[in-house]
C-alpha cells in the first residue's frame, strides 16, 4: 500500500513523521508532503500560482501513485484528491465550524475577508462531505454527523511516541510554577485565559509562565502582564522543537489548559508524556485525554475558585502530583500509541481500497 500524507502546520509535522514511521513498520510506503507546496489554496493572491497547482499535484499524483490519501487539514489539496477519484482520509483536530463562526464575529467583519472565509469554509464541507472518511475526537462525532449524515467518523486522536519525551535540561523558571502552551487565534478559545487574574491574586507566589502567540496576544498580556507572578515566553521556535518544549515542560511543576473550546489538544499530550499533572478547562474533547482525579484535573469553565483549589492541591501534594504524572505518561503510551493507530488506519483503509480497485 501507498499512502500519501498531506501536512498543514510546520508544528504538526514531527508527529505526523512518527505516523509514518508507524506505517512504514508495517510495510506500508509513505510520502509525506506539505499541502501548500502542491496546491495553493483558494482563494490567493497568488493566481499564477493557483492556476499551475493542478499540474504540481497531478505530477505529484502520477510519480508517486498513492492508494489513499491522509491530510490533517480541510482544504483544497483535498479537494483535488476527491476529483482525482482517490480515496481520502481527513484528520479533524477542532471545531472549524465554532471557528469560523467566531471569525465572522470577530476577525472577518468586512465583507472581502467575510467572502473569503466563507469560500474556505465551503471547500473545507466540501472536503468532509465527499472523503472516505474523517478521523476525529468523540466530541466531534455528533457535529459531523449533524452536518455531514452520510459522512462516515472514526474515533482517532493524534498519536505521540512517548520515546520522544524525557527529561532535559530545565528552563530557568521561578517556583513553584505553572506552565500553559496554547495560542491566541481564536478569542472563543482564549478568553478562558482571562481566569487567570483571580488565580494569580489568589495565589501570589505562584509564577505563570505563558508560552503563545497569536492575533489576541496583546489582548492577553493588557490583562494579565501587570500581576508580578506572570511571565509571557513569547513564541517557541518549531526549529528548536521538540527540545525547547521537553524543556519547560521538565521545568514546570504543573500543567495548565484555561481554554473556551479545544477538540484534541496536543499540548495535553505532550504534557502528560513529560509527567506534568493537568488542569484543564471541562470543554470539547479534553475529557478524551484528560482523565479527571488520575491524570489531573477538569475544572468547570469559568470557574476561578476551582483553578485556585486544584493548583494548591497539586502544589501542596508532591506525591500526588507526581502519580498522576506518572498515570497521564502511561495514559499516552498506551491510548495514544502511533503503533496501534496505525494497524487502525490501515484496518479501515484497506477494505476502501480493495473495492477501488474491482470497480
Amino acid at each position: 500500500m501507498k499512502v500519501l500524507i498531506g501536512y498543514g502546520d510546520t508544528n504538526k509535522l514531527f508527529h505526523l513523521k512518527e505516523f509514518v514511521a508507524a506505517l512504514s513498520k508495517l510495510g506500508v510506503e509513505c510520502k509525506l508532503v506539505s499541502r501548500y507546496d502542491y496546491v495553493v489554496g483558494f482563494p490567493s493572491k497568488k493566481i499564477t500560482k493557483w492556476l499551475q497547482s493542478n499540474k504540481k499535484f497531478k505530477k505529484l499524483l502520477d510519480e508517486f501513485a498513492p492508494d489513499v490519501i491522509f491530510v490533517d487539514g480541510q482544504d483544497q489539496f483535498g479537494l483535488e484528491a476527491i476529483k482525482a477519484n482517490i480515496p481520502l482520509f481527513v484528520l479533524l483536530r477542532g471545531h472549524i465550524w465554532q471557528e469560523y463562526k467566531w471569525a465572522r464575529e470577530t476577525i472577518y467583519k468586512d465583507l472581502k475577508m467575510r467572502t473569503v472565509a466563507k469560500l474556505r469554509h465551503k471547500i473545507a464541507e466540501r472536503v468532509l462531505g465527499d472523503c472516505q472518511g474523517v478521523f476525529t475526537s468523540n466530541f466531534l462525532h455528533d457535529v459531523i454527523k449533524e452536518l455531514h449524515p452520510n459522512t462516515k467518523t472514526h474515533h482517532f486522536l493524534e498519536g505521540l511516541d512517548v520515546t520522544h519525551w524525557y527529561p532535559s535540561k530545565g528552563m530557568d523558571l521561578k517556583h513553584p510554577c505553572v506552565g500553559l502552551v496554547q495560542h491566541a487565534f481564536w478569542w472563543g478559545k482564549t478568553k478562558e485565559m482571562l481566569i487567570l487574574k483571580k488565580v494569580m491574586q489568589s495565589l501570589p507566589d505562584v509564577h505563570f509562565y505563558w508560552v503563545g502567540f497569536g492575533q489576541y496576544q496583546d489582548r492577553i498580556l493588557q490583562e494579565l502582564s501587570s500581576f508580578d507572578n506572570f511571565h509571557w515566553l513569547g513564541k517557541f521556535s518549531w526549529e528548536e522543537y521538540p527540545e525547547n518544549i521537553r524543556q519547560f515542560f521538565t521545568e514546570i511543576d504543573v500543567y495548565a489548559l484555561p481554554t473556551g473550546m479545544d477538540a484534541a489538544p496536543l499540548s495535553c499530550k505532550e504534557a502528560m508524556a513529560m509527567q506534568n499533572p493537568v488542569i484543564a478547562t471541562n470543554v470539547g474533547g479534553i475529557p478524551e485525554i484528560v482523565s479527571d482525579g488520575k491524570t489531573g484535573f477538569l475544572v468547570d469553565e469559568g470557574n476561578a475558585d476551582q483553578w485556585i483549589d486544584k493548583i494548591s492541591f497539586l502544589l501542596k501534594n508532591k506525591n500526588a502530583a507526581q502519580e498522576m504524572g506518572k498515570s497521564g505518561r502511561e495514559l499516552i503510551s498506551e491510548k495514544f500509541n502511533w503503533d496501534i493507530l496505525a494497524k487502525s488506519f490501515l484496518t479501515l483503509a484497506t477494505p476502501i481500497i480493495k473495492a477501488k480497485s474491482n470497480d
